[in-house]
């Protein structure tokens, strides 16, 4: 194995712990200020939301569209926004809630595949992309373990578990990016600009939504937190 592939899969895996580690913060569920809890709660979820738009407008769209043609660009984000509202149709049906778990992993996967194709093709930014990965992944963690565990309540351990099986998937999509999307850009690209309209259609359709109260300015604020997170790590991204 090589020194590049190894890395890769070393950050890839970093950046999955903070997963579970995200639902482990989110079992500190009760505040002696019902304000403050209601406030975290919402605050987190528009932080994780801002974060995702940042993933969005700085990483997915810029590397996915840089192989594609406008018309190529068009049939992935378009058919990823399709494929997860039929996804959403069939869950709301079902009863089922997990926005936010399916925006993580849309969010993650293309990231840790562009991680391991960068490593492959000699980019020595892969530990700061990882980072921040990581920092996307703990406050998408958090919010999707509030998701599930208010729909399947007393199940704790189990979407816990869940959560730390979910920590290879981001070697996994490194090495397929290391090994497979490294000499395939079109493909590579396609995946990232299929994940931007999974992403959009989940950021507006479920987890906007659950960012509103009545009378709170903080909630939004933390959405732009959110996003200047990627912003600024973008920026160091450039200029390293």
């Amino acid at each position: 194995m090589s020194e590049a592939l190894s890395l890769a899969l070393l950050y890839s895996t970093l950046a999955a712990i903070t997963i579970p580690l995200g639902g482990v913060l989110a079992r500190i569920e009760h505040f002696q200020n019902q304000w403050l809890q209601n406030e975290l709660k919402h605050s987190v979820i528009a932080y994780g939301a801002g974060v995702l738009l940042a993933a969005v407008a700085l990483v997915l769209v810029p590397e996915g569209q840089k192989s594609l043609s406008t018309v190529w660009v068009a049939v992935a984000v378009l058919s990823g926004g399709l494929m997860f509202m039929v996804a959403d149709i069939i869950l709301s049906r079902q009863g089922g809630s997990t926005a936010q778990l399916l925006a993580m992993l849309l969010d993650f996967m293309p990231e840790a595949m562009a991680l391991g194709a960068s490593l492959a093709l000699g980019s020595e930014s892969g530990l700061l992309l990882a980072l921040l990965m990581a920092l996307q992944n703990l406050p998408e963690g958090f919010n999707a373990y509030r998701e599930m565990i208010a729909v399947r309540p007393g199940q704790c351990r189990k979407i816990l578990i869940f959560f730390i099986l979910l920590v290879p998937i981001g070697p996994f999509s490194a090495w397929v990016g290391f090994v497979w999307l490294s000499e395939m850009e079109m493909a590579l690209g396609f995946i990232m600009l299929w994940a931007t309209g999974g992403i959009l259609y989940l950021t507006f359709q479920d987890i906007a939504p659950q960012v509103r109260l009545d009378k709170d300015w903080w909630p939004p604020m933390a959405a732009v937190a959110g996003f200047l997170t990627g912003l600024l790590g973008q920026q160091i991204l450039v200029h390293n």
